[in-house]
């Protein structure tokens, strides 16, 4: 009772205040009908209250997201199912579901009853501008009586998480030699060129194929064991993402740093598709990718990648120094000086494959400083070091100028007259 007058909405206090004011009228004047008015005024909320107060409701509820991960500027649905896990029926129930201000507002709805052991789905949109992970709920449901005069909150303890993932522009195929971490003809390594007892050999491990037993050292070790340089190498390579602050200009989703996002997420995504194990690495250094399944990792991790304060790429850098066995590295950069494209034109060793996609971040803010002498020095060193160069300016997408991918070195630069 007592957290039923608690719950007392301001209709049910001004009931109770205004038969206050007729009983002490009707006291003061001898009036009974006007008694009679005042104890039923009076009466009305402190009946709702004792009702709504002693009221078992027991509700279930869960919740879906489809898709549970949404690109930038992309919709996605959630569907409340809400459960009358009792034999009586509830009364009006008001919900309402916490939604973060970067998905909209909150949603409210009202349901008029719900039958015993009933079932009602809900379904509702939200849409964000923003990348990051974002939660929902919990739900919260509020009990009213029929007159409004009490109403009670219970929440949910249950959440869920949209993640909000940059945009992926799909990229057109683009050959890259050097893809491959290792050797040999299409995605095979084979080193037994001096024979069987020069294999290195291990155990048979559930899913090999059969034909790359050796006899041999299952014979020597009395268990199944297959060739080690027959197995399919995995193909990898590296993203290098800059997120210094200072290298980018503009504001919000249209800022270049979140150009550059988007275009590591496009790139990523479509060598994903072409069989390229990707690590992620930024001028903090390497990223520790999310165990969130095939294709997803690498873009959750972009969801919520932010600008930092360095100055330099120096440990990212150094990070995919020490990574070793990359086969292709994207650098996907802004604003860089000559002495910092020089530390990252270092890099490119051997038959490795380079390519930097770089903004012309200039342009963000004053479109005639596009293209200055700054960003074609820097140009100039990666490509005199045999970088392929994608040059993306504000104006483009990255879907539009990914085919100078295919540009080795000098010729990048030459074939475009800058």
């Amino acid at each position: 009772m007592t957290s039923g007058l608690r719950a007392l909405t301001a209709r049910g206090r001004s009931f109770i205040a205004s038969g206050v004011a007729a009983l002490l009228c009707a006291f003061l004047f001898g009036e009974h009908d006007l008694l009679r008015i005042g104890v039923l005024i009076v009466s009305l909320p402190l009946l709702a209250a004792m009702v709504v107060s002693r009221t078992r409701y027991r509700l279930s509820c869960t919740r879906r997201l489809d898709p549970p991960r949404a690109q930038v500027g992309s919709e996605a649905t959630v569907t409340l199912r809400l459960e009358n896990v009792t034999r009586l029926p509830t009364g009006l129930l008001m919900i309402e579901d916490t939604v973060p201000y970067a998905l909209g507002a909150r949603p409210r709805f009202v349901l008029d009853r719900v039958e015993a052991h009933g079932v009602r789905e809900i379904d509702y949109r939200v849409r964000s501008d923003l990348r990051g992970r974002f939660a929902i709920g919990p739900l919260t449901v509020r009990i009213s009586d029929p007159f409004g005069l009490v109403e009670l909150t219970r929440s949910f303890s249950i959440s869920d998480t949209l993640v909000v993932t940059p945009q992926v522009v799909p990229l057109p195929q683009v050959r890259l030699s050097g893809e491959l971490a290792g050797g040999g003809d299409s995605r095979t390594r084979s080193v037994a060129a001096a024979g069987d007892d020069d294999v290195a050999p291990r155990e048979y491990r559930q899913g090999d194929d059969l034909r790359r037993v050796h006899w041999r050292s299952t014979a020597r070790y009395g268990e199944l064991m297959v060739r080690r340089e027959e197995q399919q190498w995995q193909s990898r390579g590296a993203l290098l993402l800059d997120t210094r602050r200072y290298a980018h200009r503009g504001e919000g989703p249209r800022s270049s740093f979140e150009t550059a996002v988007s275009a590591a997420a496009s790139i990523g995504a479509h060598l994903a598709r072409e069989g390229l194990g990707l690590r992620l690495v930024t001028d903090q250094g390497a990223e520790q990718l999310p165990d969130t399944g095939p294709g997803w990792p690498l873009l959750d991790a972009l969801a919520m990648v932010r600008t930092s304060a360095a100055r330099s790429l120096e440990y990212g850098i150094a990070a995919l120094r020490q990574g070793g066995g990359d086969g292709l590295v994207v650098a996907i950069v802004g604003l860089l000086d000559v002495e910092q494209a020089r530390d990252l034109a270092r890099l490119r060793r051997g038959n490795m494959t380079g390519v930097a996609v770089m903004l012309d971040v200039a342009g963000w803010e004053q479109p005639e400083a596009a293209g200055n002498e700054h960003y074609r020095a820097a140009q100039q060193v990666l490509a005199g070091a045999g970088w392929r160069i994608v040059r993306l300016p504000s104006d483009a997408s990255i879907a539009s100028v990914w085919p100078e991918a295919a540009q080795r070195g000098r010729f990048a630069l030459s074939g475009s007259g800058s």
